[in-house]
């Protein structure tokens, strides 16, 4: 239609025509993290909008089968939010159509320096986290005190790739072989990552994303499970569809050609099999006006990536020329890996006189973003009073980073002239403090 045309004419000439403000420095805010949206996919979010197909449609199909492709994955599954994968990713494992699935009561091997939703699935399904303490300079587990966390109720290993930088995926693989343990990876801040130059989520039995706009791609609010396996992919199709045994896509009916045909529980004989519930499922589909914005950012998701990554190295230069490493530990690789990185992890050092708080409260009121590395200690988060968790061995490094770490953002938002200003903020407060 014409006029269809002409709508998205339009919108192209509206994003475009935005001026992209100034930067000033000391004045212009500069967020740890955001989103890059241009004229496509404004095109593409009004594009599905004019379908009024609303819920999943041609857009979803085509998101999930470039994804797919990207990810080196068979399968992935567009939801609502990364912390709906990883609630769907561990939900599915538990399922009664697996002779080997994880029960209640289950122990599941994972970090207490982290995000909450990667844990809280565990928890939420009726089973035990089990606390490892992490790595100071990768963030991620400790992988020499796993082994000594596994229990004979030791069920899976759950573990979030942090800020981008994967985990030692050599070790947790060989011990969950060794031990027939479930692995579930977070990807959701990792997009784009690899260990030995293989995608992070391609490892483990299923791997999730999240595309909130602080993460590398954006649909607004969403995220993806994705696996190799069949088996896993029928169950979490049903986990995010209501539980249902059907495997219908949304407006087809009858795809297995014998709709009234199945005799299942104790349902009357040919029970509509749209209507047949072999899990306690939920509703976590994607829309197709978020599909749409999706499948625009995988365009420039190379870019995207690439763009952290130089914003990383620019940053561990500046810290180095103005010798902040000698009052903060810098984030390192993990070995065999190449990060796609969210955030720029530091930590002040025990021998330097600067204190983290009072750090971060002063580059906040030089209009620098900080984060602290999300929960800090899960263990001495108030929601984590009366939850069941043991810990195997000692926090100490997990509580170091409760204590003295932040994360400076590496999005593409931020240019050289950022960085600058960055490190010249800091650099102007270790001297006020030695002063002092």
């Amino acid at each position: 239609m014409a006029s269809r045309q002409k709508i998205l004419d339009l919108c192209r000439v509206y994003q475009e025509e935005k001026e992209n403000p100034r930067f000033v420095p000391g004045e212009t805010y500069i967020p740890v993290s955001g989103k890059i949206l241009d004229a496509d996919d404004l095109v593409n979010l009004v594009d599905a909008s004019l379908d009024m197909w609303l819920t999943a449609g041609r857009f979803g199909a085509e998101f999930e089968r470039r994804l797919a492709q990207i990810l080196d994955a068979r399968y992935a599954l567009a939801v609502t939010s990364g912390s709906a994968a990883n609630l769907l990713a561990f939900s599915a494992l538990t399922s009664p159509q697996l002779p080997n699935r994880i029960e209640r009561g289950s122990e599941i091997i994972t970090v207490a320096a982290g995000f909450p939703t990667t844990v809280a699935p565990i928890v939420q399904n009726g089973c035990v986290p089990v606390f490892v303490d992490v790595d100071l300079d990768t963030g991620n587990i400790n992988s020499d005190r796993i082994e000594q966390a596994i229990s004979p109720r030791t069920r899976a290993i759950m573990l979030a790739h942090t800020l981008g930088n994967p985990f030692d995926l050599e070790t947790v693989m060989r011990l969950a072989h060794e031990h027939d343990l479930f692995v579930i990876e977070d990807c959701c801040d990792a997009f784009g990552a690899t260990y030995d130059a293989k995608q992070v989520g391609s490892f483990g039995d299923i791997a999730t994303l999240s595309f909130y706009p602080a993460h590398h791609i954006t649909t607004g609010e969403g995220g993806a499970v994705f696996t190799t396996n069949s088996t896993y992919k029928r169950l979490l199709e049903s986990f995010r569809d209501w539980g249902r045994d059907c495997w219908c896509e949304p407006g087809n009916d009858n795809t297995c050609k014998k709709r009234f045909n199945w005799n299942m529980g104790s349902l009357p004989d040919g029970y509509d099999h749209k209507y047949i519930y072999t899990h306690l499922g939920y509703n976590l589909k994607m829309t197709d006006m978020q599909a749409a914005i999706g499948c625009s950012q995988l365009d420039k998701a190379a870019g995207f990536i690439q763009k952290r990554r130089d914003n990383f190295l620019k940053l561990t230069k500046g810290f180095k020329d103005a010798k902040l490493d000698e009052h903060f530990h810098l984030p390192q690789a993990t070995p065999n890996s190449d990060p796609s990185w969210f955030g720029y992890l530091v930590t002040v050092r025990d021998e330097s006189p600067l204190d983290r708080t009072k750090t971060t409260k002063y580059l906040e009121e030089k209009k620098i973003g900080t984060r602290l590395l999300f929960a800090g200690n899960l263990c001495r988060q108030p929601a984590f009073e009366t939850v069941e968790y043991r810990v195997s061995g000692d926090l100490a490094v997990t509580d170091k980073i409760a204590h003295d770490s932040f994360w400076l953002g590496v999005w593409p938002g931020i240019d050289d002239a950022h960085i600058d200003y960055i490190i010249e903020s800091l650099c102007s407060l270790v001297r006020t403090v030695a002063k002092s």
